[in-house]
């Protein structure tokens, strides 16, 4: 007759390392698609002048190179992020980003969005530092390079 070794203690952490990993792969694709749309606009809608003249008004540092560094960042982090491949260094540069978003741009619009206010760039910002803190999970590239 055999026996179960499998405690429940231990079938509920794997059952938790499953799910963490399933709600931090949603996590990545939906803040991905998010950088993605705005890195796509700032190059090809705005363009990278329109955004560094924008960047420029709102007093930001070597308006041009930032801007082209964060269209940077939000699209190609973006990619990065769905796949899971640099997840920490992603989420630390956007959480960077987004800190900068809020201090340059949105600060003294007060909290709400709606008013143009720092409200989804705090929210953005802060996953960014959660992803950055936890990693991708283990449904990205980095835990496949990992193992």
């Amino acid at each position: 007759m055999a026996t179960s070794t499998t405690s429940a203690p231990v079938a509920a952490a794997t059952h938790g390392t499953a799910t963490a990993g399933a709600g931090l792969l949603v996590l990545r694709v939906v803040t991905g698609v998010i950088m993605i749309v705005h890195g796509w606009q700032k190059f090809f809608v705005d363009g990278i002048g329109g955004v560094s003249t924008f960047f420029g008004a709102m007093g930001i540092p070597m308006a041009g190179f930032s801007a082209a560094v964060v269209a940077t960042i939000e699209l190609g982090g973006g990619l990065l992020l769905i796949a899971g491949l640099g997840t920490r260094i992603v989420g630390g540069l956007y959480a960077a980003t987004m800190v900068g978003a809020i201090a340059f741009v949105h600060a003294a619009n007060g909290f709400l969005a709606a008013a143009g206010g720092y409200e989804f760039v705090l929210l953005l910002a802060g996953v960014g530092a959660a992803l950055a803190l936890t990693g991708g999970g283990r449904y990205a590239v980095d835990a496949l390079i990992k193992r």
